[in-house]
């Protein structure tokens, strides 16, 4: 009796690439404003662009600093691609009037231990909240993930967002997506597996730093704004 053929299993492949770090948000909270980044630092490119797949299909948020970091990879000897689609359902959660508050001022206002800036279910005022931003991310990805299906996908986007792309990987548990540090110009990977009848991911590697054996980076492992002190070594 001759066995039932395999159903074909199709993988598709998400490189996730946090933006570089905000260097003039003045210590503020920046959410959706549309702000530069500072690509000056070619090593860590040069070390992004190594372990990116070559024959990916690219797509970006449409905030400037995805874009930068997406030219800078470019420029540290990744072939650009033909077309980098701006996905604005890929752009960071819009923090409303929080926006402009001072970062370090409004994290020590929240609870201890918090993840984000607020409960997942509530919205900034004037803006969304991060169970927004999960649904909106979640449609992007499912309608690409026909689109391209079997295709590798480099997304160029934002702590936020790619918290909220682990959370789905995680069977759709956006709480779970907060419990990850996503770090400038780090790279996660998330594989998406579908067959007929069933789909599945897979967690590679979550924040991914390939330049990290170079000390001179440590500065790239933190948040952007001026509030990160570097640490007073004991004469």
């Amino acid at each position: 009796m001759s066995n039932p053929a395999k159903p074909t299993v199709v993988a598709t492949r998400w490189w996730w690439v946090r933006h570089a770090p905000v260097r003039n948000d003045g210590g503020n909270i920046y959410g959706q404003s549309d702000i530069a980044c500072d690509t000056s630092d070619r090593e860590v490119f040069e070390a992004v662009a190594k372990i990116l797949p070559r024959s990916a299909v690219w797509y970006a948020s449409n905030l400037m600093r995805t874009h930068q970091t997406a030219e800078a990879i470019w420029a540290a000897g990744f072939p650009k691609p033909s077309a980098m689609p701006h996905i604005a359902a890929f752009a960071e959660q819009h923090l409303g009037e929080w926006q402009g508050k001072n970062r370090a001022a409004f994290i020590a206002s929240r609870p201890v231990g918090s993840h984000w800036f607020a409960d997942i279910d509530e919205p900034a005022p004037g803006g969304e909240s991060f169970m927004d931003l999960y649904h909106r991310t979640r449609g992007a990805v499912e309608r690409i993930n026909v689109e391209q299906a079997g295709k590798d996908i480099i997304a160029v986007a934002h702590g936020g967002t790619i918290k909220a792309a682990v959370g789905l990987a995680l069977g759709g548990q956006p709480e779970k997506g907060l419990a990850f540090d996503i770090d400038n110009c780090s790279v996660t990977r998330l594989d998406h597996f579908s067959s007929t009848g069933h789909s599945n991911w897979r967690l590679p590697m979550v924040n991914q730093q390939p330049w990290i054996a170079d000390a001179r980076h440590a500065a790239m492992h933190q948040p952007a704004g001026p509030e990160v002190v570097p640490e007073t070594k004991l004469a």
